[in-house]
């Protein structure tokens, strides 16, 4: 099968940080490769790099049988683009936008017009078609972006963590039209830190931290990586968590997890039912009140939490905290590309 999309060793630097640290990726022809990392792992310098947008430091890229360094014209004949943010003008209808998309790609003005409508009609957004944009919701904002990425009908279609910001409804309803895109043959290149999302959507997953693949495979390769089972228990109270843990830890294979907000703790074992029901036991002996108790499989969060030292999610929950922070990846990248 034809490498569609294809990187190797690509580098990008800001000063003292390095956003992309000799990264390699392939995405075979009519497959979803998702990209899978927290925030600040290089995907999205990934993305601007392989869509021609951001210039590499050093490495190689191409895409659709193009190099995007030394055919950037050529690349963006055969791409569709739709970023972390919505890029529509606001004070133009959803319609509007669409037929000046079709437009700038040359379709003429009649078939502009009448991919516009289609496109409307297949994002429902065809009753607020007339509309400014300013007046759409934020998840109507980000469909009518993916529609605007699909106008000239690209082969090759990247998208940039494209359900950020959308509610539970909203990335379900994003999930179905990405699934019929690929069913159409297109070729996709996903980023996202939604275990979720990559599980459900991609053929591979490829799992990147601080600009560099740390693992690659499906979803069952990566959980059989990690290997065994896991016993999730939820405790009744706080003041619980410190015994169930050492209850766990005694009986585990592996690092115990505790989420102290919701006061779950995960412990991967051996052993399925019988460890199970050892665990209960002992909680009981310790008069740990247990609330709900879990035998299940290995998630991604757990290939993620294995393979990283820490959640996928991590450094989305620490964004913005504290003072006197170097600047993330994201802001850098903002800045160079102004």
């Amino acid at each position: 099968m034809v490498d569609v999309i294809r990187a190797t060793g690509l580098v990008k630097t800001y000063g003292e940080l390095r956003a992309l640290d000799g990264l390699d990726l392939a995405v075979p022809e009519g497959t979803v490769l998702g990209v899978l990392g927290p925030n600040g792992a290089g995907k999205t310098t990934a993305v601007r790099i392989l869509t021609t947008l951001l210039p590499a430091d050093a490495g190689s890229a191409e895409v659709a049988g193009f190099d995007v360094a030394r055919q950037p014209g050529k690349v963006r004949e055969q791409i569709g683009l739709s970023g972390q943010y919505a890029a529509v003008d606001e004070y133009l209808t959803g319609y509007e936008n669409l037929d000046m998309v079709g437009r700038l790609y040359g379709l003429g003005a009649r078939r502009s017009r009448e991919r516009a409508r289609e496109l409307l009609e297949r994002f429902t957004l065809a009753e607020s078609a007339d509309r400014p944009v300013k007046t759409y919701s934020g998840g109507m904002r980000r469909r009518l972006d993916l529609a605007g990425a699909l106008v000239a009908q690209p082969a090759v279609l990247f998208l940039d963590e494209p359900t950020t910001g959308l509610d539970p409804r909203g990335r379900t309803d994003m999930w179905e039209v990405i699934v019929e895109l690929v069913k159409s043959g297109t070729t996709l290149l996903l980023t996202t830190q939604y275990l979720e999302e990559a599980d459900r959507l991609a053929d591979d997953i490829l799992v990147i931290d601080h600009g560099r693949a740390i693992a690659q495979g499906t979803a069952d390769e990566l959980k059989a990586q990690v290997g065994g089972e896991r016993v999730e228990i939820v405790v009744g109270t706080p003041a619980d968590l410190a015994s169930a843990q050492a209850v766990l830890a005694g009986l585990a294979d592996g690092p115990v997890v505790v989420d102290e907000h919701t006061r779950r703790i995960t412990a991967p074992v051996k052993g399925g039912a019988g460890v199970l029901m050892e665990a209960l036991r002992r909680l009981d002996t310790e008069g740990v009140a247990v609330l709900d108790v879990a035998l299940r499989r290995p998630t991604l969060d757990d290939v993620f939490l294995t393979l990283t030292g820490h959640a996928a999610e991590a450094e989305e929950q620490n964004k913005g905290k504290g003072k006197g922070r170097k600047p993330t990846t994201a802001q850098l990248e903002e800045t160079s590309t102004r």
